[in-house]
């Protein structure tokens, strides 16, 4: 293979269609614009959800929901994570050094999924009511 002798793909390529360059063309006259109207006129369109004046739908529908900024800083750990990590003393320094929890986090819950069967003892670390009495149960307990 020489630098001169590339060309692309079979198909790869292929011409631009030129508008507006007679009958022959199949493109003449009005060049795919159809007939008057703002899309027809050079210049003319309008933004992204333009009904032509009439109320648009993102105005008409009820505004809906909302996502606090502040849930990026939130974290959650399962009873079945606390116990692969196998830890006596929890913290959120030791659940961010295993990649349990992310970088920015700052406050983490422990939520009921899974189980435990070892003794945890979970230092400045939320629990849910069914986490917290199945952390009891395997002899840990929440600082």
């Amino acid at each position: 293979m020489e630098l001169n002798t590339i060309k692309p793909g079979d198909g790869a390529k292929h011409a631009k269609r030129r508008v507006g360059r007679g009958i022959g063309s199949g493109l003449g006259k009005t060049a795919g614009r159809g007939h008057k109207g703002q899309k027809s006129r050079a210049g003319g369109y309008h933004k992204v959800g333009f009904e032509g004046g009439q109320m648009p739908m993102h105005r008409r529908l009820p505004k809906r929901g909302f996502k606090s900024h502040l849930l990026q800083f939130n974290g959650e750990v399962t009873l079945s994570d606390l116990a692969a990590l196998g830890a006596s003393e929890v913290d959120l320094l030791s659940l961010k050094q295993a990649g349990l929890v992310s970088q920015i986090v700052r406050k983490v819950k422990v939520v009921n999924t899974g189980s435990i069967a070892s003794a945890v003892v979970l230092k400045d670390i939320a629990a849910t009511a069914g986490a917290r009495a199945a952390i009891e149960a395997a002899g840990g307990s929440i600082a």
